[in-house]
């Protein structure tokens, strides 16, 4: 009995030690961005980083807007290609699908979540930058393909398994009788899963959206491999774009001997860190709520 004691203590310890370094480390990140990130701040108002289109660090200039910009605007036509997708396929496999059909499906979309982001990048550049140069040219765009819109749906493809995996489990966990006395007063299987299943599940398919988003926001490789990396506002889906991820990756490791470099790439960092960070806790505490209503 003692000793049984004594192993659910160490394995406790253990445990704790192990969350509170995970939360260590996340915090320690954050706070060496923020001393990276300190001199440019002190130097150039944070609005004048944020509001300014220019990008010349030999002349000190570091305006982040186009950056800002084209991350927003890659992420905004991912989310809008991928959650009417996104959510019709969590109705069917929670609605709709047979068990044997379920446990087929959702090993392959567990898998679609582990390919690296390089293999989607090359399928990208393969496949959908010719196809979005076909589709602009024959709309009379004089685009090459690496635009705004061939990130989007490279990225579209990436947060489908993110956002189907918690929205089928957030509409299965609700209750079977809901279901069941919807249908006994005539209602046809669809609209149960509309005015039932989605309204009583709606908080949890939020949360899986904002997953998804803090997901595509911080995307790097495979969105660099088709966007253009342009640093310019677009106008149209067909523009290049240059989203934040793609500048550290690009130019991390250049020209450091500058003045303010290496803090305006760290403050670019820090920014992705607290918007996903924002985003991933924001869904967290919307699927723990859901969970204590339940």
């Amino acid at each position: 009995m003692i000793r049984r004691r004594t192993v659910d203590s160490i394995s406790a310890a253990l445990m704790r030690f192990a969350v509170i370094f995970a939360n260590a480390l996340a915090f320690l990140i954050g706070i060496v961005l923020v001393v990276k990130a300190c001199p440019i701040l002190a130097q150039k108002s944070p609005l004048q980083l944020l509001f300014g289109s220019t990008w010349y660090p030999l002349r000190g200039q570091f305006g982040l807007l186009p950056f800002l910009v084209g991350t927003v605007a890659v992420t905004l036509v991912a989310m809008v290609l991928s959650i009417p997708v996104c959510l019709l396929s969590a109705i069917y496999l929670s609605e709709y699908a047979r068990q044997r059909v379920r446990s087929l499906v959702m090993p392959i979309v567990d898998v679609l979540a582990g390919i690296p982001s390089v293999v989607y990048g090359l399928w990208g550049v393969i496949v959908i930058v010719p196809l979005v140069r076909s589709v602009g040219q024959s709309l009379g765009s004089d685009t090459t393909g690496y635009s705004l819109l061939a990130g989007g749906l490279v990225l579209s493809v990436m947060v489908v398994p993110v956002i189907v995996s918690v929205s089928t489990e957030v509409m299965r966990a609700v209750p079977v009788e809901l279901r069941e006395s919807t249908i006994a007063l005539g209602a046809t299987r669809w609209e149960t899963a509309r005015y039932v299943v989605l309204r009583a599940a709606h908080r949890g398919i939020f949360a899986a959206i904002i997953l998804g988003f803090a997901r595509a926001f911080g995307e790097t490789l495979a969105v660099l491999m088709v966007v253009g990396n342009v640093a310019r506002i677009p106008v149209s889906v067909f523009d290049p774009v240059y989203p934040l991820p793609a500048l550290i990756a690009n130019k991390y490791g250049e020209m450091m001997s500058l003045p303010l470099y290496d803090s305006a790439l760290m403050l670019v960092a820090l920014i992705l860190l607290v918007v996903a960070a924002c985003f991933i806790v924001g869904a967290r505490l919307t699927l723990r709520r859901l969970g204590r209503t339940a």
